[in-house]
């Protein structure tokens, strides 16, 4: 066992040994240590800190530039969710989701003979929490002025960056969709008719005038914070917000195939502010493992690791490895119990009484953990803490439902292939101050470009229901159960690192195993983010179209022939992708007993980057 309180623990002889060959250096110093999903991103946070900038002001100029660079992952119409250890403090979540705005109402979308909110369009948006949420947080806790820190994605959107192959397949995917219906995504994705190559230069004039307009807006005020402020004010209640209302007041083309108009209004936006909040945690082989609350699905790590917990007190250690039969499928197994939970149990805790308490008891756990066999389940079976009865959404299998072009967040699919991700940063200053934030949501391809503001709407109010029974039923004010879910962990109190990936349904099954081979396999963080991954679809999709795949588990090659065999002969429904397709993960931390800190980002898809000195 290492000697230090922040490190993880040497690799047990029951545990698969890390990769020998790493793709990427795990990054030391003493500086700094910035890393995200996009190498212009990790440099410009990582230039912010060489500058005397904080890792709030870090963070905050990576976030910008990450809307302008990843436009098909992620935009200033979309949302996020953070955590934050601030140097001396205890942690807090940042609340960077928006709620369902007050006309969309169940009755409503019947009214319109929709049995489910569309996977994209305007009216599947929540209100935008992106951009306020940034902006209050650099009021609050950064040190630089707008001005400097808008700075990169200013120049990005204005002059314009080289187009990665990514953005060309999506905008590829979509381009009939933006052809025939979304006109104003056309103009801009496809200048002159047409889909741009990679390496090309792209720009987004109309956004760049929109940041210019934010940093204009407090110039003449007396303070730094005021003249944030004062930007804020102007997206919430100024031409920004009524050119969204007056835009999806014009019906426009939905992943359903009707034409209708949004219900987003300049209220909405005015209204929304972003919240701070507890960590949910969970302590694992004595790590504090941090998640939000279960308005996100966070909370599903902790209930796996719960059950897989109780289940290696029965069987051992062998059974949290992710590299053996046995280990991908008890993991496989526990993470199913986990999300069946969620879906029929997580919910905005301001709206409704979630049971989180008894979700996470031990008790509980062991109950779940008492559930899985030898074999595959092919059964969606959500739990009853303290006696309640779970609701449980349709079971669609992906057969009867049809590809819906441009619906759901951007992830990864069966077969490997990428539809795009969400995106992550991770950032750590000289001071102690870590960072881990999942920024998502208002893609290119959710619903229509709004020329006057640059910037689409998000589509996070899908993941809730026309169905008043669920804990997530469309609900004016209610914010939707979001998959954002980035990671911390500490020892004795004291955060250490900070993680996360994209991936919508996938990101905490992804961390889940980085976290087993950090914590019990002992682990650097570049080799578990290089190990081999994988992933079930034996759940309620959160994204349409919402399937459900029986059994089904897909995992990297380099798992190995015999492992996959294996798997199958215990039922598992296995596609095999590619060696290097699944996980985005980045992570980074401080080891203080040593005085250094580190960062590691992941090589599949050729994107994202660490950066550090």
């Amino acid at each position: 066992m290492s000697t230090d309180a922040h490190a993880a623990p040497a690799t047990p002889s029951a545990f698969t040994p890390p990769p020998a060959d790493l793709t990427r250096p795990e990054l030391r110093g003493t500086f700094g240590m910035a890393a995200s999903t996009h190498w212009l991103a990790t440099a410009t946070a990582q230039s912010v800190l060489e500058r005397g900038g904080t890792a709030v002001d870090a963070a905050v100029a990576c976030a910008f530039v990450l809307h302008v660079v990843e436009p098909h992952l992620n935009g200033p119409g979309g949302d996020l969710t953070g955590i934050i250890a601030p140097a001396g403090e205890a942690p807090i979540v940042l609340a960077g989701q928006g709620a369902a705005p007050a006309a969309a109402t169940i009755e409503h979308y019947r009214s319109l003979g929709l049995d489910e909110v569309p996977g994209a369009g305007v009216l599947a948006a929540a209100v935008p929490g992106s951009v306020v949420t940034w902006l209050q947080l650099l009021a609050d806790r950064g040190t630089w002025e707008l001005r400097d820190v808008l700075a990169p994605a200013l120049g990005y959107a204005k002059n314009g960056h080289p187009v990665h192959p990514a953005v060309v397949r999506t905008i590829t995917a979509v381009a009939p969709l933006f052809e025939q219906h979304w006109r104003t995504s056309y103009d801009q994705w496809m200048p002159g008719g047409r889909i741009p190559e990679a390496g090309d230069m792209i720009r987004n004039e109309p956004w760049a005038a929109t940041l210019a307009r934010l940093i204009g807006a407090g110039e003449s005020n007396a303070t730094r914070e005021d003249r944030i402020h004062a930007a804020i004010g102007m997206w919430r209640g100024g031409a920004i917000a009524q050119a969204v209302e007056e835009f999806v007041q014009q019906p426009s083309r939905h992943s359903t195939g009707g034409d209708h108009a949004g219900v987003i209004s300049a209220a909405d936006m005015a209204g929304f502010a972003p919240g701070h909040e507890q960590p949910v945690s969970l302590t694992f082989r004595g790590v504090d493992v941090l998640k939000a609350g279960p308005w996100t699905q966070g909370p599903v790590m902790l209930q796996t690791l719960a059950i897989l917990e109780a289940r290696a007190v029965t069987h051992g250690d062998a059974v949290l490895d992710p590299s053996t039969e046995l280990g991908v499928h008890t993991i496989t197994e526990a993470l199913k119990l986990a999300l069946a939970d969620r879906d029929a149990w997580y919910a905005d805790p301001a709206a409704l009484d979630v049971p989180l308490d008894a979700l996470l008891d031990p008790s509980y756990a062991a109950e779940r953990a008492a559930l899985i066999t030898d074999t595959a389940s092919a059964e969606v079976r959500p739990g009853s803490p303290g006696g309640r009865t779970p609701w449980q959404p349709p079971i669609v299998s992906k057969d009867a439902a049809a590809a819906v072009a441009g619906a759901g967040e951007p992830t990864i699919d069966r077969s490997g292939r990428t539809r795009g991700d969400t995106c992550h940063l991770d950032v750590v200053d000289k001071w102690g101050t870590l960072i881990s934030v999942t920024p998502s949501g208002g893609w290119l391809q959710s619903s229509p470009f709004i020329p006057e503001v640059g910037f689409c709407l998000g589509t996070r109010a899908q993941m809730m229901w026309l169905d008043a029974s669920s804990p997530s039923a469309l609900t004016p004010g209610v914010r939707p159960r979001s998959t954002l879910s980035p990671t911390m962990l500490a020892r004795e109190g004291i955060p250490f690192e900070a993680l996360g990936t994209p991936g919508g349904d996938q990101q905490d099954q992804w961390q889940l195993l980085y976290v087993l081979r950090r914590i019990v396999g002992g682990y650097a963080p570049q080799a578990a983010i290089d190990a081999p991954m994988f992933h079930t679809d034996s759940l309620v999709a959160s994204f349409q179209p919402r399937t459900v795949q029986p059994a089904s588990l897909t995992v990297e090659s380099r798992l190995g022939a015999d492992v996959i065999e294996g798997l199958r002969a215990r039922g598992h429904d296995v596609t095999v992708a590619g060696p290097w397709t699944l996980g985005r993960l980045s992570a980074v931390g401080i080891e203080r007993s040593r005085g250094w800190m580190y960062a590691a980002a992941n090589s599949r898809g050729a994107q994202g980057y660490a950066a550090g000195r």
